[in-house]
């Protein structure tokens, strides 16, 4: 009887063996390589591999989390860049196989399909800018230019708002608590949006009187910093990163994200905002350069080079870095200044053209 239980058992054994291969976990990869980088409008071609003994049923391709392609085997998917945002982009193959499932993900770095423009400037006209102006938050608006001033009592300064033509002539000023440092500002629906530093909050004025009306929880970031708006959307930096936020004029809250990128990289230290005929230009902290980006993709168009309009060599010592862009729309005038500059310039940017080499003969 026992010698009768023999064959039974090699069957089971071998049928137990089939079925710990099947559910073996293959050593699956994808290409391209994490971190490879790639300019949009380029293809990238997406491959899973695994061994020549697994048997897939499927492979799924998906981008950011959404299904972009499907194979029958391990062939390539290629993937177009056209239209999508820049940044940086996970890529996740699902692998099916005699019901389960597997996954192996990378991901690649969407960069600006070609350099941004070099544009330089003219002043157009010079205006008086008051110095005791710690400048983080610009825009002209029905006129008038709004202004935000940032500073703590404690450190010498007072975070102010205020209200002023375009010759420095103080319309209405408030001072806002001591302990808050005023940020970027923005103009919407007759009113003020006001930033803070590091108060993690945010405040919401009348336009004409200045009055606060209400305050609100700033969460998007550690820092509030610049502040814009396209009549639908309200554009903020935060913390020195290459990213702006789009946030809801109305709760506050983010609704998406805009990852900045030239052709070689992320553009860090975005500042103060400004949104000029359909495109975002922002101060890049701590240098003299303004960059006009598209909003929709995150890509730089152009560079703007500031070096000369406040030489180093002129400067007040008390003067800072530049820092203030504001946009007349109606007369097509665009501002800048700085913190703590004696002036407020109106600027006419063009196309920096290399001079022409004229060969004598």
């Amino acid at each position: 009887m026992k010698h009768k239980l023999i064959p039974y058992l090699t069957i089971a054994l071998l049928a137990a063996i089939g079925c710990g291969e099947k559910n073996q976990t293959a050593n699956l990869s994808i290409s391209p390589d994490a971190g490879s980088n790639y300019k949009q409008g380029e293809k990238v071609s997406l491959k899973v591999s695994y061994p020549a003994n697994y048997k897939a049923d499927s492979v799924v391709y998906l981008l950011d989390s959404a299904r972009i392609a499907s194979r029958k085997d391990s062939s390539a998917v290629e993937l177009s860049t056209d239209t999508l945002s820049l940044g940086a982009k996970t890529i996740t193959a699902k692998v099916y196989s005699a019901g389960k499932e597997q996954e192996v993900s990378t991901n690649i770095n969407l960069l600006a399909s070609k350099a941004p423009e070099e544009y330089t400037f003219e002043v157009v006209k010079t205006f008086p800018h008051d110095t005791s102006s710690f400048t983080e938050g610009l825009e002209y608006h029905d006129g008038v230019l709004y202004e935000s001033d940032g500073g703590y009592c404690n450190e010498g300064q007072h975070s102010s708002l205020r209200k002023t033509d375009v010759n420095g002539k103080i319309l209405k000023k408030i001072d806002i608590d001591c302990a808050v440092f005023a940020e970027g500002i923005t103009v919407i629906d007759n009113k003020i949006i006001q930033l803070t530093y590091h108060e993690r909050k945010g405040f919401v004025y009348d336009k004409n009187t200045l009055n606060l009306l209400s305050t609100f929880a700033y969460t998007q970031g550690a820092e509030g910093w610049g502040l814009c708006n396209d009549g639908k959307y309200l554009y903020n930096t935060t913390t020195g990163t290459n990213q702006i936020l789009v946030m809801d004029k109305d709760n506050y809250r983010t609704v998406r994200e805009i990852d900045v990128y030239d052709d070689k990289g992320p553009v860090n230290n975005l500042n103060e905002l400004e949104y000029i005929d359909g495109l975002l230009y922002a101060n890049i902290w701590q240098t003299r350069y303004i960059v006009a980006i598209d909003p929709k993709t995150g890509a730089v168009l152009r560079k703007i080079d500031f070096t000369t309009l406040y030489p180093e060599d002129q400067k007040d010592p008390h003067a800072d870095v530049l820092n203030g862009i504001a946009w007349d729309a109606d007369g097509k005038r665009m501002f800048v200044t700085g913190k703590n500059w004696p002036h407020l310039y109106q600027i006419k940017i063009m196309k920096d053209v290399p001079p022409v080499l004229t060969k004598i003969d």
